[in-house]
């Protein structure tokens, strides 16, 4: 894969809309089956949570447990995934769903790739696991879209600098992002360090304000999780470059 500047705001191939976890709430999240709900509704690039099994396969949750999201128990990293690829990752949210596995990232690559779509990962580390699950998890990406073209290439971020330290050391051509739930002292200097080209901030945090700095920094700005009218509206006022929604059903790509 060639290398994509992460310097500057040049090179940001991304739409404007992204899938929360496949298509958020309306189908089990951050599976197979949401993503195809998500591009029935007319979404091209989704974002998923990416973690790792005991034994170092890189799949799809976002709890550190199984409970909520699956027929399994326990922390999830501390199972092999010959044990996690047997757990109902869709009972939980309807019958409709039952039985639907949980991904690997090679699974979603392979939908995305068909499908011409891009990925967000965001890399959900296992406490204790944040600098390896980063470097795992940018090796599995950068060897899945090897072959695709650099524009194709997924954005990785994270809350945990230490994840977003090792994305960077295993695959530094990759594009990253900070992903921040409060304005923390040194984001910045986070954000520079790790040389990412994206923020992406839970919503209410944007502000004019907010919004300029992240243009001084040469950041792209985005913003999760976005369901209400009237949020949609004040983040494109501010021109925001990415809106993470749930509500894939309610706002149309395309418009």
């Amino acid at each position: 894969m060639k290398p994509d500047t992460t310097s500057s705001l040049k090179g940001w191939p991304y739409p404007l809309w992204i899938a929360h976890r496949g298509a958020g709430k309306l189908a089990p999240e951050n599976t197979l089956a949401a993503f195809r709900l998500g591009a029935s509704h007319g979404y091209r690039m989704f974002e998923c949570d990416a973690k790792l099994s005991s034994d170092g396969v890189v799949f799809l949750l976002h709890d550190d447990t199984l409970e909520r999201t699956s027929s399994g128990q326990g922390v999830a990293g501390k199972r092999p995934w010959s044990d996690l690829s047997q757990v109902d990752a869709g009972s939980w949210h309807s019958r409709q769903y039952a039985g639907e596995p949980l991904p690997t990232l090679a699974h979603i690559a392979r939908f995305c790739q068909a499908n011409a779509a891009w990925l967000n990962i965001e890399i959900k580390p296992t406490v204790g696991l944040e600098r390896e699950t980063g470097q795992r998890v940018a090796e599995a990406a950068q060897q899945l879209w090897a072959h695709q073209p650099a524009q194709w290439a997924p954005l990785l971020t994270s809350f945990q600098p230490e994840a977003l330290i090792g994305a960077r050391e295993a695959a530094p051509d990759l594009r990253r992002g900070l992903l921040l739930d409060s304005l923390w002292a040194g984001w910045q200097s986070v954000a520079s360090d790790q040389g990412c080209v994206a923020l992406v901030c839970h919503h209410t945090l944007w502000t004019p304000a907010l919004r300029e700095e992240t243009r001084q920094l040469g950041l792209r700005a985005m913003a999760y999780t976005v369901n209400e009218i009237p949020d949609v509206k004040r983040l494109i006022e501010l021109q925001l470059d990415g809106i993470i929604t749930d509500r894939v059903e309610r706002f149309a790509p395309e418009r």
